[in-house]
């Protein structure tokens, strides 16, 4: 009959109860379930959950903004790789550079100007030049902390041997015939007034090859060929051989090179 279950349901209430009861349940369990699963997260244990908590409180609230989960179990920062400069630290090479005054080279053509030191070497040297004999040269090189540098690198042991071995014949005397091509240039004086003072042959070592006016090019082309020259102006500057000689009459190098 129609209807028959609907009230057979409230003749006897003990059965009404207990399946209410029964179709209660599995709501109830999935409620728990949801509530379980937002309350603790998968994955986040217990001890997750408390480094969380351990964050500093906000520093509007009078706490600071680092983590507070500090101690034993915290490793160490490594040190930065790159140096930043301190309020002491001292400045680069290149800005040391550009803060020193720059020092204009003087080229010097009337050799009797020159301090009579070094007039009295460039005179030895020419004579032991014009000579034709490499060995006149011996007693002007310098010996032991003061030796006059004639190659990259170590001193040799005998600097003769040294420039013979710089000469397209076995007396050194076309290294003679350079030497007296180069001295007979004037002089540049570079780092006038340091202890590098130094009086350098040929100046062009020491000018822009493009300043150079049409008799300086001349006065090159005596000691290079025009082709040296070129090249050179590629290289960016004079590469030949140069003499330096200190002002209190020390032969300081005969090199080439940059």
């Amino acid at each position: 009959m129609p209807g028959k279950g609907f009230v057979s349901s409230f003749r006897y209430p003990a059965m009404a109860v207990l399946c209410a009861c029964m179709l209660a349940m599995p709501v109830a369990g999935a409620r728990q379930a949801y509530a379980l699963t937002d309350f603790e997260r998968p994955g986040v244990q217990p001890s997750d959950k408390s480094s969380t908590d351990s964050k500093a409180k906000n520093p509007e609230d009078g706490g600071e903004d680092e983590d507070l989960d500090s101690g034993a179990s915290r490793m160490p920062m490594p040190d930065s790789l790159i140096k930043k400069p301190g309020k002491d630290a001292g400045k680069s090479d290149t800005e040391d550079k550009a803060d020193e005054p720059q020092v204009p080279v003087e080229i010097i053509r009337d050799m009797n100007k020159l301090p009579a030191p070094v007039q009295k070497l460039r005179f030895a040297i020419v004579e032991a030049a014009a000579s034709g004999d490499i060995e006149r040269l011996r007693p002007l090189l310098g010996t032991g902390a003061e030796a006059t540098q004639i190659a990259v690198g170590d001193a040799p042991d005998d600097p003769i041997a040294a420039l013979k071995s710089l000469s397209g014949d076995k007396e050194g005397r076309e290294v003679l015939g350079i030497l007296l091509d180069i001295i007979s240039t004037g002089t540049a004086l570079v780092d006038k007034g340091t202890p590098n003072e130094t009086y350098v042959w040929p100046y062009f070592a020491e000018k822009p090859l493009n300043s150079l006016t049409p008799p300086e090019i001349v006065e090159l082309y005596r000691i290079v060929t025009a082709a040296d020259v070129d090249d050179m102006k590629q290289f960016g500057s004079y590469n030949f051989y140069r003499i330096g000689i200190s002002p209190d009459g020390k032969w300081k190098f005969f090199v080439a090179g940059d």
